[in-house]
């Protein structure tokens, strides 16, 4: 259901369609429809004017699917302002009703976060259980999660969701407490679920602390070699993965839906220079991400934030490439590392038609690719080879005794060698080799 706000600087999309429910849909595929609908304000900088109304009801299709979705309706409509009690209006609330009981539709989906008393409201109507735009994007990044670490940061974001909604969520949440003493229906079973939430929160908090201790030592250790780490960021979808495990012979787990990738992966590659590097493939970010997720990926997103550069990756192919953008560079600040070196790579250039691929230009703060393809991916490589400051290689002549043969294999594993002579029992060499192996060769440097 499409919805535009004219009044209070808001304009915006509202869509529906219809899904399978939350933790349900990664097993099932049941009939659903689905209220959606998305909203910015007119002067903020998250705007863009290539995001149309389309764009967002695509975008909330993409999450179905990956909530494994079976949609089953769509509704669009035109409103001044928002409805305070239900967002939308009521004839609208009224015929989403119907075509949900037609179908049998198990949830309704809005693609904006609803207020607890808005969801309540809407479900009174509708007699079908109510998933804003939040919830779908927690459902999903709890069946992705793989390790316990994303399962315990999926969990604290879900509880601190779970908290202010606990009230009027029908009968599960209006028992009778037994007893002398009891305050009425519900009132005591809310405050023993509120306990055993916020004990859980504190719990899974603690967990996660444990968490980035360990992350901080591992961090430690690999601070103390000479390697920078270089970090891919960018809108969800945009073949982050793909691009990792082209860069660095890995098979992580790379998907067309939305999320596939939620628990950070580190591996390392060679650059052109014979310098180390490690990549570090990182969950994707989304418009409107849910500060909660921000919060409890905090431990995960510190990759970014201590990464020597930053490769934000894009969708060349995508229409709506420029508004991602602005979305990354919104979670960049917030994680406040919008200020680390940065290379953009457009991805997916194999998707262009072809006389618009010949036509793009490399520059040096951009780079085109074709990650599934293999193409753009040694200039990528030089990009980032130049960029980095640790470790930086010198070019130098070297006089080594011959039979100083482990030198040589190092040298000759961790440099470019340009030219090679044997003198007297020497190996003369012209090479560039990073600074750290240098230190370990310097009584043979030739000033």
């Amino acid at each position: 259901m499409g919805v535009e706000f004219r009044t209070r600087g808001r304009s915006g999309k509202n869509s529906a369609a219809g899904i399978t429910p939350g933790a349900q849909a990664a097993r099932d595929h049941a009939t659903n429809v689905a209220a959606s609908s998305s909203f910015l304000p007119v002067d903020s900088p998250d705007v863009s004017s290539d995001f149309t109304s389309e764009d967002s009801l695509d975008e909330l299709r993409a999450l179905a699917t990956s909530a494994g979705a079976e949609i089953v309706g769509e509704f669009t409509q035109r409103k001044d302002r928002p409805d305070p009690a239900t967002l939308i209006g009521k004839g609208k609330l009224e015929e989403i009703a119907g075509a949900s009981a037609s179908v049998s539709a198990d949830v309704v989906l809005f693609d904006h976060d609803l207020s607890p008393s808005q969801q309540r409201n809407i479900e009174r109507v509708v007699h079908t259980r109510v998933i804003d735009r939040t919830q779908l994007i927690l459902d999903i990044f709890a069946r992705h999660a793989r390790t316990r670490e994303g399962q315990l940061q999926v969990e604290l974001a879900q509880l601190e969701y779970l908290l202010p909604r606990l009230a009027g969520r029908g009968v599960e949440m209006s028992q009778l407490g037994g007893g002398i003493g009891t305050r009425g229906p519900g009132e005591t079973q809310l405050e023993t679920d509120r306990r055993k939430i916020y004990r859980r929160v504190r719990h899974v908090k603690q967990q996660i602390e444990n968490v980035r201790r360990i992350r901080a030592q591992q961090r430690q250790r690999r601070e103390s070699v000479p390697v920078a780490t270089v970090a891919l960021v960018g809108y969800t979808n945009a073949g982050k993965s793909t691009l990792f495990n082209a860069l660095t012979q890995s098979n992580v787990v790379a998907s067309s839906r939305m999320f596939a990738t939620l628990d950070p992966t580190i591996r390392a590659a060679d650059l052109p220079s014979k310098r180390k590097v490690l990549f570090s493939d990182t969950v994707g970010f989304i418009r409107h991400l849910p500060h909660t997720l921000v919060s409890a990926f905090r431990a995960t997103l510190e990759e970014v934030q201590r990464a020597a550069l930053i490769i934000q990756v894009s969708d060349a192919s995508s229409p709506i490439s420029g508004e991602q953008d602005v979305q990354v560079e919104s979670v960049l600040k917030e994680l406040e590392a919008d200020k680390t070196p940065r290379l953009r790579v457009m991805n997916k250039i194999d998707l262009l038609p072809p006389r618009q691929r010949e036509s793009l230009r490399d520059s040096d703060a951009t780079v085109h690719v074709s990650a599934s393809k293999g193409i753009g991916l040694s200039t990528l490589l030089d990009r980032v080879d130049a960029l980095l400051e640790a470790d930086r290689p010198r070019r130098v002549r070297l006089r080594v005794p011959q039979n100083q043969g482990k030198l040589l294999a190092q040298l000759e594993a961790g440099a470019r060698i340009y030219s090679r002579q044997y003198q007297d029992g020497l190996v003369v060499l012209e090479a560039e080799a990073p600074a750290s192996l240098l230190r370990r060769l310097r009584e043979w440097v030739v000033e």
